[in-house]
């Protein structure tokens, strides 16, 4: 934990002869306690560890949140977030001060943060933005073992040799994580 300083301005204003005055004040306040965003990740891992969930993101928010997503192959229960959400404020204690817990999951058709949630997907509709703009949606085949690549077969038009017209054609189309604007599961309610 470490301590941090909040500033405080206040402006008194004085009316003099039709002008206004404004003579400024400042404060610090020395004891405003701020979490680690390191320490919130080690105790959430520790309580990950026990099962098959993964950390999706954790964010410290300007209105005193912090927000935790976990992730699972099968969902994620409620039940699972209240545990985790009681394990971190008695491990953490005191140390959360004043911010407010929220722990969720990752919500589903939501871009995928972590490699996990993209091997998760394999075999489901995915959509993707590519780097230059354009939207993909296809099946997410597979993700490269060391999680920097991934596949998706989508269906193109190609001109097929002894047909007039061009036909719908299976085409896998590869991508590198770190140069895709986002992926993420595509809700079909067929």
């Amino acid at each position: 934990m470490r301590k941090s300083q909040k500033i405080c301005t206040f402006a008194p204003v004085q009316r003099n002869e039709g002008l206004y005055e404004a003579s400024h004040s400042l404060i610090l306040i020395n004891n405003v306690n701020m979490i680690d965003n390191n320490v919130i990740k080690t105790a959430v891992n520790e309580w990950l560890a026990k099962g098959d969930y993964y950390l999706v993101d954790v964010e410290m928010t300007d209105d005193d949140r912090i927000v935790i997503e976990i992730d699972h192959a099968d969902g994620v229960w409620i039940e699972d977030c209240a545990d985790l959400s009681r394990f971190l404020q008695e491990k953490l204690g005191e140390e959360l001060g004043d911010y407010e817990l929220e722990v969720g999951s990752a919500g589903i058709g939501q871009p995928f943060k972590v490699i996990e949630q993209y091997r998760n997907h394999i075999g489901k509709e995915v959509e993707v933005l590519a780097a230059d703009g354009k939207k993909v949606q296809g099946i997410l085949k597979e993700v490269s073992e060391d999680g920097s690549q991934f596949a998706v077969t989508v269906k193109e038009k190609q001109q097929v040799e002894g047909k007039k017209r061009p036909v719908l054609v299976e085409v896998d189309k590869t991508f590198a994580v770190s140069e895709v604007k986002y992926c993420k599961y595509l809700l079909n309610f067929k």
